[in-house]
């Protein structure tokens, strides 16, 4: 899948996006240096609900520092290749033009807030779940959302293998992000019952912090400003 230039395409450079691309690639290159000590790094600075219920209601947690900073730290550690891969491709298609249009110091804040409610939908959840929760996905989820109130008729080239040809389709970001949206809110509600890991090393998917994200997306991305034109949103 890659991104089809809408007919007003990006005029600033996106190197918040690119930042935080390159910040969470740097993080996985040290998680990958930790080997066996990696668990107890997840344990210090991914989202654990259990830890974070215990700060909520003020029991000691063991942290070096409050809890509630794991929802930010969080958003740049990932469980896998096929984790951080998915996650940034997704945050290079979507994330450019969101930017342009919210300036480079409220996308920042846009998308940490994103990540954060992601993490408290999530949360909610599985309060009392003692496994990692980690990634951007709750982040990108909000910046799709984003893109979809914003660019709703922009087209995604989308790739389909079907045996040994690669078919191409260009899809409106509407159908394909509104699609991606339906599936996550479907996964979450299916799996109210279902006991699961939510951390994705452990090969569980946090399905709530993808539909809170994309939720949170387009309601604070109006907020600051998505549909404004003026110049001086960059900054």
């Amino acid at each position: 899948m890659v991104p089809l230039r809408d007919n007003n395409p990006t005029q600033i450079v996106p190197f918040v996006t690119y930042s935080i691309i390159a910040l969470n690639v740097a993080a996985f290159i040290y998680q990958l240096s930790l080997g066996p000590n990696l668990e107890a790094f997840f344990r210090v600075w991914a989202v654990v609900p259990q830890t974070l219920t215990a700060s909520f209601v003020g029991e000691p947690t063991g942290l070096p520092f409050p809890a509630w900073i794991t929802l930010i730290t969080s958003q740049f550690l990932h469980g896998g290749f096929l984790h951080i891969a998915g996650n940034m491709l997704f945050l290079w298609i979507f994330g450019n033009n969101v930017e342009d249009k919210l300036g480079h110091v409220r996308f920042v804040i846009f998308y940490l807030a994103c990540g954060v409610l992601a993490g408290l939908s999530q949360w909610f959840f599985s309060a009392y779940s003692v496994v990692p929760s980690l990634g951007a996905s709750g982040a990108i989820a909000g910046v799709m959302g984003a893109y979809i109130l914003r660019f709703p008729q922009a087209e995604v080239l989308t790739l389909v293998p079907l045996g040994f040809f690669m078919w191409t389709f260009r899809v409106p970001a509407f159908f394909f992000l509104g699609f991606w949206f339906v599936q996550q809110a479907f996964y979450g509600v299916a799996g109210l019952s279902v006991p699961t890991n939510v951390g994705m090393q452990s090969g569980g998917v946090a399905y709530w912090a993808h539909a809170g994200g994309f939720v949170f997306g387009a309601i604070l991305g109006p907020l600051l400003g998505l549909f404004s034109d003026r110049k001086q949103n960059h900054w």
